[in-house]
């Protein structure tokens, strides 16, 4: 959502910006640095976000069967391994779960496989 910003009343013209959704109806407010140094805050070097889910055990054992699959998950980019460990959450019977298991080991180990809606190539 657009919206323009004037932070200490002191902005002139405001700011042009968007607030993002959360998706639980709240929205965040994205400032640049010249907002933030404005409005005297800074970014919170310490903030580290990573997968929101854990990984599950059945497929825990699955990469521990599988080192190149673990390799493979190792090296993917943790904004891929949170998708996937949110899918994986949202599986809701053990079929699911096995047919998904099959389907990652074999996208992170072959050449070329499709899962989650997009090519993989060599695992990523």
């Amino acid at each position: 959502m657009p919206v323009l910003v004037t932070i200490n009343d002191e902005t002139s013209p405001p700011w042009r910006t968007n607030m993002m959704p959360e998706g639980d109806g709240s929205f965040v407010l994205y400032l640049h640095g010249q907002m933030r140094r404005r409005a005297a805050v800074d970014f919170d070097d310490s903030y580290r976000n990573g997968p929101l889910h854990p990984v599950p055990e059945w497929f825990r054992v699955e990469l521990a069967a599988n080192p190149t699959a673990l390799e493979k998950w190792a090296a993917l980019t943790p904004s891929r391994q949170k998708e996937i460990l949110r899918y994986f959450a949202a599986l809701k019977s053990d079929v699911a779960r096995d047919r998904n298991a099959i389907r990652v080991i074999s996208a992170l180990t072959a050449a070329n496989e499709r899962f989650l809606g997009r090519d993989w190539v060599d695992g990523a």
